[in-house]
């Protein structure tokens, strides 16, 4: 089994669209996901690629707006 490798995803303007880990080409771990102005979006967990457990959107302020639970 592979180890998990930083991985950022990038906007076209290249500021940071997302932020996590990648294992075996497959989003892993605690991902992070940003707005053009580099608020804070979405954050939750992957298990090689499938969401899992507590997601939380945020408003434009940056603070929790949501959390959407997903199948562990």
């Amino acid at each position: 089994m592979t180890e998990p490798t930083p991985h950022e995803e990038l906007h076209k303007d290249g500021s940071v669209r997302g932020r996590g880990q990648m294992m075996d080409d497959e989003m892993h771990g605690y991902w992070e996901w940003f707005r053009l102005d580099g608020t804070i979006m979405r954050s939750g967990s992957f298990d090689r690629g499938r969401q899992i457990g507590t997601w939380t959107t945020y408003d434009r302020s940056g603070a929790p707006h949501k959390e959407t639970q997903f199948g562990e």
